[in-house]
């Protein structure tokens, strides 16, 4: 069972309690995006029993008629193992009639990961997305590429620390180089924008260049972090919560708190029943 701190930020441990999180989401308004908790497996067999699961939440979100997509990490389902991700990763998008994401690991993943996007999107005509970085010094050639392809892109900040050599360092920099990212996705891509921050600034950002260009955007936020925001948003905006479920919770909740000061204070008031 997952402690009351830890599911402000984690949905439950199974894709029906997880589905029934987003149920609540779409009445309000917000879509979600669901995944379930694993990453860096080195054996096969955990990384197919992720991926038929990735198959059997698809199934079940066309059941339901829920407003939601999935998103998979490529280390989850067999990056590490020898022609395991693109089998599993053509396996779910082949099953799903919901749209599915690739979300986007460390630096050595990137390549590897924008081909099976780019095989993917044109494949199914843009049901899927990708998330790409805006500290690594590359993603400005990696978005001229992704601007001219089908599917959705994912733009955040970046949460690996990366070496200087190939990432900008410091937050301001970071920020520019943001702010950069979006205006010229903004200007080349004909839709597809994902503006993926909880940043109240970069969001803005994001609503001027919509109002200066007219591409259409959607914004994506993680569950337990600013949703009375969320909420607000949706009335202007479509508007995606990343909803993690599984029992593998307790290392993305520790995540959650060193990312943030606020998730950090949120779960001592929490402890000491404030």
């Amino acid at each position: 069972m997952i402690p009351p701190i830890a599911n402000n930020f984690v949905a439950g441990e199974t894709y029906s309690e997880a589905l029934n999180h987003v149920d609540e989401l779409n009445v309000r308004g917000v879509s979600g995006i669901l995944n379930l908790l694993g990453e860096h497996y080195d054996e096969r067999e955990a990384a197919d029993a992720d991926a038929d699961e990735y198959i059997a939440l698809a199934e079940e979100i066309e059941r339901r008629n829920t407003d939601a997509c999935i998103s998979v990490k490529p280390s989850q389902i067999g990056l590490e193992i020898d022609g395991a991700f693109q089998e599993n990763l053509a396996r779910i998008v082949d099953a799903a009639n919901c749209f599915v994401w690739i979300d986007m690991e460390d630096h050595t993943t990137t390549d590897v990961t924008l081909d099976a996007f780019e095989e993917h999107a044109r494949a199914t005509d843009g049901n899927v997305g990708v998330c790409v970085q805006a500290n690594l010094k590359r993603t400005g050639s990696d978005l001229q590429r992704l601007a001219e392809l089908p599917g959705k892109v994912r733009l955040v900040k970046g949460a690996y620390d990366e070496p200087g050599e190939i990432a900008h360092k410091g937050k301001e920099t970071v920020d520019a180089v943001y702010r950069d990212h979006l205006e010229y996705m903004f200007q080349a891509f004909d839709d597809g924008i994902a503006v993926g921050s909880h940043d109240p600034a970069m969001i803005e950002h994001a609503q001027h260049l919509h109002e200066e260009y007219g591409t259409p955007y959607e914004v994506q936020m993680l569950t337990g972090v600013r949703e009375s925001a969320q909420f607000d948003l949706a009335n202007d905006v479509p508007v995606y919560q990343y909803v993690p479920y599984g029992t593998k919770w307790f290392s993305y909740f520790y995540r959650r708190l060193r990312e943030r000061k606020s998730n950090a204070l949120f779960a001592a008031r929490a402890i000491l029943g404030n």
